[in-house]
Formats: structure tokens, sequence, C-alpha cells
């Protein structure tokens, strides 16, 4: 069975290579999907019977881990030096350095593997993360799903 939680969250980034307006310094309202897979928990009497995972808990984890740290701040290459350098010039501005261009794919492949050890078989229903789907606009989105990334 594969439950998904939609969450949201606010950011800016640039992505210096790029031929057209990605390059300048901009913002989206990205979507992040993260779906599970696992049995569904037979525990008569818990409040997760029933469940493969409670939603508010999969929303907390990926809340406190990642959508808290990525919301509202600026998601920079540490490669892109005149950026990094501006944001650190400005008192207590929210800055995520990365260690990759933060396209929506890069983005997608480092929220499964900050996410991927934090979901996990609690209850012997083999639960764990198999895909992160990241919007960066309704009509633009990158999948990091597990298969792939473990055949790589």
């Amino acid at each position: 069975m594969r439950i998904t939680r939609k969450l949201e969250f606010d950011a800016g980034h640039r992505i210096p290579d790029h031929r057209s307006q990605c390059r300048h310094l901009h913002g989206h309202r990205y979507t992040i999907m993260i779906t599970l897979r696992g049995e569904i928990i037979e525990a008569s009497g818990e409040p997760v019977n029933g469940m493969v995972m409670d939603f508010s808990d999969v929303k907390a984890i990926a809340k406190t881990h990642l959508v808290d740290r990525w919301d509202h701040a600026f998601l920079v290459y540490r490669g892109d030096h005149r950026v990094v350098e501006f944001l650190a010039s400005m008192p207590d501005h929210k800055t995520v350095v990365l260690d990759c261009v933060p396209t929506a794919e890069n983005l997608a492949q480092l929220a499964f593997r900050i996410l991927d050890p934090l979901y996990r078989d609690t209850y012997g229903n083999q639960l764990r993360l198999d895909r992160v789907r990241l919007y960066e606009t309704p009509n633009c989105w990158a999948d990091a799903v597990r298969e792939d990334l473990e055949n790589r």
C-alpha cells in the first residue's frame, strides 16, 4: 500500500548557469508530495490500526526536518559565490547553502535523502519512503524514486 502526504513551502533560488529567466534571483511556492510504502497496520486498539502511517506523523517528520528549514529561505548553491556572499551580508537572512544547484531535480533528490532515514518500520509493516515529488510550479515537477536512487 502507498500513502502520500502533501506539504507546501515558499523559497527562493537561482540557477546560475541557466540561459533564461531562472538565472535571476526568484522564488516559488513549492509543493512536496511524500509517498510512503508499507503494509496496513493490524494492531487492534492502537491509534494507527488500519493505517500505513498516521498522516499527521508523516507531516510532522517532513515539517521538522525539511519544510521548516527550507520555508521562506533562499536555497543557494555553495559554488554560486557572489550570491552566497550577498546573502551572508544580510543580517538574520534565512539562507540554506547546498552542495548542489537548487533545481527541482536536485531538490527532490536531496529531500529524499534527508527524509529516507526518518520514515522507518516501527510497527513491523515494512514502512519506507517510496517517492518524493517536488513541484516547482503547478506544471513542473521532479520525482525522486527509491528504485531509481538505489540503482545508481
